[in-house]
């Protein structure tokens, strides 16, 4: 009897310490997966008929490597994509592969070719270093990959900042031509929420095209809603912030406060009142 209560004790203390084994699993050795993904903050679309960009390379940076080159190549294959189909939420996804586990700081895109076509006009640009260096994305806070799960990357490019107009596309003399200057953010979607709803006038008619942005210090994100009133702001780190929208012919309302959560949806609706 007493042999067999020893035998059963030391069964158990066997299965405790292979749980606990799996329980404390080091997620810093092994491969995990990083999947990026494409997301745009867009200006006022209503003359933009596609803006694209193509993309033939991608890489990311380990920090803190030692010996040999700290990039590792993501993807080797030309991808265009129209950035206006991936407004408000939308998002394309650019590659998903695994990769050494490690805190990773940098995403190097290589852009072949950008162009913008502006009421039936098409404009191609010229890309600053983008197909032979490379555009460089920080990643600020550093993405970490853990062995064996998966790491979510959103890399929001600004369209109202990255096609700059040269003209005045309200005058006379119209557009003269757009330069190119990339500026994209990249994202950790695990530590940052979404805040999204839609913008409608006092009358409940949803309102087309009016223009949302969240702010701390300064313009964090902007969005346009769509057809039906809806607008999405993804990848915005946690924290408080005051959210905007206005339209023209409509008073800018201000919603202050705004608590945004990693991984939720934050939803705030407007209504705006004619001036």
């Amino acid at each position: 009897m007493k042999r067999n209560i020893l035998l059963t004790l030391g069964l158990i203390a066997v299965v405790l310490i292979g749980f606990n084994s799996c329980s404390k699993r080091d997620l810093s050795t092994g491969t995990g997966t990083l999947k990026v993904s494409v997301t745009d903050a867009p200006f006022p679309i209503a003359s933009i008929d596609e803006a694209s960009v193509t993309i033939s390379k991608v890489e990311v940076r380990q920090k803190d490597h030692e010996g040999g080159s700290p990039f590792i190549t993501l993807l080797e294959d030309t991808l265009s994509l129209n950035l206006l189909n991936l407004r408000n939420g939308i998002t394309s996804e650019l590659v998903e592969m695994d990769i050494p586990a490690g805190s990773y700081d940098l995403i190097r895109l290589y852009v072949d070719n950008a162009s913008i076509t502006v009421n039936g006009v098409t404009f191609n640009l010229k890309v600053p270093s983008g197909a032979q260096t490379g555009i460089k994305v920080f990643i600020d806070p550093a993405i970490q990959v853990e062995g064996g799960l998966t790491s979510d990357l959103l890399l929001d490019f600004n369209l109202r900042r990255s096609f700059v107009l040269k003209g005045n596309m309200n005058m006379p003399a119209g557009i003269k031509g757009f330069n190119f200057k990339p500026v994209i953010r990249a994202v950790n979607q695990s530590t940052t929420g979404t805040v999204q709803g839609t913008v409608s006038d006092t009358s409940a008619v949803m309102l087309e095209n009016a223009e949302v942005w969240i702010s701390a210090d300064t313009t964090i994100a902007t969005a346009y809603t769509d057809s039906v009133g809806f607008y999405a702001l993804p990848g915005i780190p946690a924290g408080t912030y005051t959210l905007y929208a206005t339209m023209e012919n409509y008073d800018t309302v201000m919603k202050s406060d705004v608590e945004v959560s990693p991984a939720n949806k934050t939803v705030v609706d407007f209504a705006l009142t004619p001036q």
